[in-house]
């Protein structure tokens, strides 16, 4: 089949259901659908603002696997069939998803199934000098969901942020922080970077002053970091330790939308700032709590046999209050602070969003609760 009428099946099929596109495409053949779809994503992937380059894995999967190696440079990308021996990052993306991304109607996006490994994760290094390969993977995956626009992640890579590459936060920031982008928000983020030294860090406040447009941010650091302040940009001295303190920012600042604990990482500090924090979000606004794989190392002060005590068991606290009104009288359960006012959590992989708003716990059929 000419690419004319492979690059017509495509689009006409991914206009209606994803069995349909499944089908179109294991009649044009798996082989030449993946070819296809890896020549459109290379053409549609912005390269210009690259100072590096990289080879990136990209592995389809469909009714087997085919792999293809992207090479990404300020130049543009070539791409060809087969497999890197030790590549720097492997991108597998499911092909129907692919398919109906790259050709489907606007709001399609093929992040459902798809998955990113970094070879070096977990080397230091990588804080404080991210490899080419990080704007590179995000270069092709923002071509993939159809961004014409900065993302998150492209604004992290940009401003020096560790939430995307290091991490990988900023799809579940976005997806969150959508309905708050254009509404004249306060922000706090807890933790600035840059340990110590007065003049490092700063990258994921200039983040969230270019996402948030009318946004207000408030950076909290022990370290004085007023060398990052700008206009919507403060930097503020605190101990997220010291509620009292925290709490002088708050009412200093007023009502707050957001809350990002980008802190110590310490279980006892993450649930005293919430503690301090969460009562002063206006109703619908989210507390957001970082890098909770800390909460199972004893070197933060963590476990992973008793959650007693960790940022992760609070949390999972929150989920009974959550369902407080389903508790029968003779639990004996008293009541918390948190009861009436956590409406929502969202868990990720070391990453919780916390919702306020009101939670009366209506719904439930007292009658039924109590004869059990």
């Amino acid at each position: 089949m000419d690419s004319a009428h492979v690059a017509r099946a495509l689009i006409d099929s991914a206009g209606g259901t994803p069995s349909h596109t499944r089908e179109e495409i294991e009649r044009i053949g798996v082989d030449e659908a993946a070819a296809f779809l890896a020549a459109e994503l290379a053409g549609r992937v912005e390269t210009r603002a690259l100072s590096g380059s990289a080879d990136i894995q990209l592995v389809f999967e469909g009714s087997r696997t085919m792999p293809w190696v992207l090479n990404v440079s300020r130049s543009g990308v070539s791409h060809r069939s087969g497999e890197l021996q030790d590549p720097e990052a492997v991108v597998t993306q499911d092909l129907t998803e692919a398919a109906r991304s790259l050709f489907g109607p606007s709001g399609e996006q093929s992040a459902a199934t798809r998955t990113v490994f970094w070879r070096d994760h977990d080397d230091p290094r990588v804080y404080f000098d991210p490899p080419p390969v990080f704007p590179a993977v995000e270069r092709i995956l923002a071509a993939l969901d159809g961004h014409g626009t900065p993302r998150l992640a492209e604004l992290a890579l940009r401003h020096g942020s560790d939430k995307w590459g290091v991490h990988e936060y900023t799809p579940h920031y976005e997806h969150h922080f959508a309905p708050y982008r254009d509404r004249a928000v306060t922000i706090v983020e807890i933790g600035i970077g840059g340990y110590d030294d007065p003049a490092a860090g700063g990258g994921s406040l200039r983040m969230w002053k270019k996402y948030f447009r009318r946004g207000l941010i408030y950076g909290v650091d022990v370290t004085d970091k007023s060398f990052h302040q700008e206009p919507r940009v403060e930097t503020v001295v605190a101990d997220q330790a010291d509620p009292a303190s925290l709490s002088d920012l708050a009412d200093r600042i007023g009502p707050i939308d957001v809350v990002i604990d980008d802190g110590s990482h310490v279980s006892a500090d993450v649930v005293t700032a919430f503690g301090a924090l969460f009562p002063r979000l206006r109703p619908g606004g989210l507390y957001v709590v970082e890098d909770l794989q800390t909460s199972y190392w004893p070197s933060f002060h963590g476990a992973y046999d008793d959650d007693t005590g960790t940022s992760v068991g609070f949390l999972k606290a929150l989920v009974d209050g959550l369902n407080h009104a389903e508790y029968p009288a003779r639990a004996g359960r008293r009541p918390q602070l948190t009861d009436q006012t956590v409406g929502g959590l969202h868990f990720y992989h070391n990453l919780a969003f916390v919702e306020k708003r009101a939670n009366t716990g209506h719904g439930g059929i007292s009658r039924l609760r109590e004869a059990d």
